[in-house]
């Protein structure tokens, strides 16, 4: 009796091992790869996005990475954010590689601090030329020892497009992705703290 009921745990064990491993964190992610394409660049907690001195109005977002707790900074993070231009749509480079190709030339990655603190420069994306979705940014994370997963995009709270519709949608992936936005000696400012692994699927695995 208990060589079957040994048997039967291994088995079971063996059971969830082989399903976790099946399993993807965050569910699937088209491009979350990318998080990886900044080459032998130093990553640091401050970057500004190519586009920040042309034409448009210029934006400033910070935050803080929270570890799962919602209390703890998460050093160490990369972030690696995308978005259209000011016409609304991905445009890449001539000499474009990777996932440039798709997620056009305005991107960038950030590195967390000591204190998970980070910030970035660029221009306020524009809509897409359909209007079907309100303008964003789009938000990937590659935590230390584990798997790359995407975030819920940062969204603008004073977007006419952000229907209430739209909101009603979001998954709050590592948490809300609205942000109220100020303005400050020309440039707009923006807030928004994330919290690692919340409304993650998988995220324990």
């Amino acid at each position: 009796m208990k060589y079957y009921c040994l048997l039967s745990l291994l088995l079971l064990l063996h059971s969830n091992t082989y399903a976790q491993s099946k399993q993807i964190l965050g569910g699937p992610c088209e491009g979350c790869e990318a998080v990886y394409e900044y080459g032998d660049q130093l990553l640091s907690s401050e970057t500004t996005l190519p586009d920040f001195h042309k034409k448009g109005p210029r934006l400033k977002i910070t935050g803080t990475v929270y570890q799962k707790d919602g209390k703890t900074p998460a050093p160490n993070v990369i972030l690696y954010v995308y978005h259209t231009d000011q016409s609304g749509h991905y445009a890449a480079n001539t000499n474009a590689k990777g996932w440039e190709k798709r997620h056009g030339s305005i991107r960038g990655w950030l590195k967390t601090n000591s204190k998970g603190h980070y910030t970035f420069y660029t221009l306020r994306p524009g809509v897409y030329p359909s209007r079907t979705e309100p303008a964003h940014i789009h938000l990937t994370v590659k935590e230390p020892n584990k798997k790359e997963y995407y975030l819920d995009s940062y969204y603008f709270a004073d977007d006419p497009l952000l229907s209430s519709k739209i909101r009603s949608r979001m998954r709050n992936r590592g948490g809300n992705g609205i942000i109220e936005l100020r303005k400050e000696g020309g440039i707009l400012m923006g807030e928004r703290d994330i919290v690692l692994g919340e409304n993650i699927p998988h995220y324990g695995f």
